[in-house]
């Protein structure tokens, strides 16, 4: 039996079988146009780019007891914890070069 993995580091979910989402068509007529105003006070959703280039999106295991450590550890320095993994493992690559 084949297991359902949910949502993927790639951020996309697994649809369901046998429904082609693709085909409607959906109307927009009835939106109205966004004014300069709205327009000019709209944001970027999502994270800024860190360093000459974006970050890659991975998944990746690990212990209960290690994710603890680097949570507490991040939010002791004020950090995503997901930032301090990156700077550890930065740091070792720079040791090892």
């Amino acid at each position: 039996m084949k297991r359902s993995r949910g949502l993927s580091a790639q951020g996309g979910r697994a649809g369901k079988k046998g429904k082609d989402t693709r085909s409607k068509k959906i109307d927009f007529s009835d939106i109205p146009e966004l004014s300069e105003k709205q327009l000019s006070r709209m944001r970027r959703v999502g994270r800024p780019t860190l360093g000459d280039e974006p970050r890659k999106l991975i998944a990746i295991r690990l212990d209960p007891k290690v994710l603890g450590w680097l949570r507490r550890t991040a939010e002791k320095k004020g950090l995503p914890y997901q930032s301090l993994v990156n700077e550890i493992l930065a740091e070792e690559m720079r040791k090892a070069s």
